[in-house]
């Protein structure tokens, strides 16, 4: 039986997660007062503990079985949001999206790792993989704005409620698949020859088109002007990632992953562009494209790191799904800064580089041989 669609349902349950803290920025900053620094220091805690720690999960995956982190992870994500809104501390509230961060953190890696077993290396079926995850960032906006808009801050409780869904719909897969994940850990590492060089190169890619995209779902719905029109610029953002996310994996199993990736990054430099020199509602179709081209090889990192570190499947999903993608939300405060001290559009024209520096590093990259499962 095919596990990919109840994975996809804990991946978007976790990311729902991370979809949800930038969803809480606009009401941060109408409900207490918080300036642009501030909001993007919350963006920020979400993702620095997931930054650090995600690596060392990938690490401990490579040693041990550990499936019940799964359901755990989930559970960490949701209180961490949940917390977010009731606490009218600025530390507790970051403390909180630092829990959020670290449950994010521990889910990855060993999903990433059964995610592989189930897809049998099917590119299209680790796309679908993906799209969970990108779907979930995609609602966080829907559910997180009319519930707080309705009922404000104090709701957030409510919030942890899909994480414990989550973890129940993701269960059966996480006990089918844990014998076969053990099974082939009994065999030993996976064979061929681990490629550092171009790994580092590809985790510097990711980590490019991480600045980038954490820069917009910071500050895109401020950019939009906040409230419904800020909300379906999320909305619009994070959707798009599930059109890129699976026409990325399709697109590959023709051209192959490099030459996929390398024409994505090509397509996001002008769509960026556009988002911050178009005025008015055509602003969204960039949002949009920008997405897409942005969200085409996301699942393609995933399985080119694991295909450059065969023998350390586990830590290269961590630094693919974690390190590279989290390390973004670092930029997140030097943005809000320039923001700040010039305009947003100014902070937001900056994220314009990144997706050339990201498209000259793949050209650099070559197509690896694909390792066994």
């Amino acid at each position: 039986m095919n596990r990919i669609p109840m994975l996809a349902a804990g991946h978007a349950t976790v990311d729902f997660y991370q979809g949800a803290v930038p969803a809480l920025v606009p009401f941060l900053v109408a409900g207490r007062g918080y300036g642009y620094v501030a909001v993007s220091g919350i963006v920020l805690a979400a993702t620095l503990l997931s930054s650090i720690v995600q690596p060392i999960f990938g690490v401990l995956t490579d040693k041990w079985r550990m499936p019940w982190l799964i359901p755990v992870s989930m559970i960490l994500a949701g209180t961490g949001v949940a917390v977010c809104g009731v606490s009218d501390s600025y530390a507790l509230t970051w403390l909180a999206a630092a829990l959020s961060g670290l449950g994010v953190a521990a889910y990855h890696p060993e999903s990433a790792r059964l995610a592989r077993i189930a897809s049998e290396g099917s590119h299209v079926r680790m796309s679908w993989f993906s799209t969970g995850g990108t779907l979930g960032f995609a609602s966080a906006p829907v559910l997180v704005t009319p519930l707080l808009a309705g009922w404000g801050l104090g709701a957030s409780p409510l919030l942890v409620l899909p994480a414990v869904l989550g973890a129940i719909v993701t269960l059966p897969a996480i006990r089918a698949l844990a014998g076969s994940a053990g099974t082939a850990r009994a065999a030993g590492p996976g064979s061929g020859r681990d490629d550092w060089p171009s790994f580092v190169r590809l985790t510097l890619v990711i980590v490019f088109r991480s600045v980038v995209y954490v820069g917009l779902s910071a500050f895109v719905a401020l950019y939009m002007g906040g409230g419904a029109a800020g909300a379906v610029a999320l909305f619009v953002l994070f959707a798009g990632g599930a059109v890129g996310t699976v026409a990325g994996g399709r697109t590959a199993a023709r051209l192959g992953r490099v030459r996929t990736m390398r024409l994505s990054y090509a397509l996001a430099v002008p769509a960026v562009a556009g988002v911050v020199l178009v005025p008015g509602p055509a602003a969204y179709v960039f949002v949009a494209a920008s997405s897409i081209a942005l969200y085409a090889p996301f699942s393609l990192h995933v399985t080119l790191g694991q295909d450059f570190l065969p023998t350390r499947v586990g830590t290269a999903s961590g630094v693919t799904l974690g390190l590279a993608v989290s390390v973004g939300g670092l930029a997140g405060p030097l943005v809000g800064a320039v923001a700040e001290a010039a305009s947003l559009r100014t902070a937001l024209a900056c994220l314009i580089a990144f997706p050339v520096l990201a498209l000259l590093m793949a050209r650099t990259i070559k197509e690896p041989a694909p390792a066994a499962a």
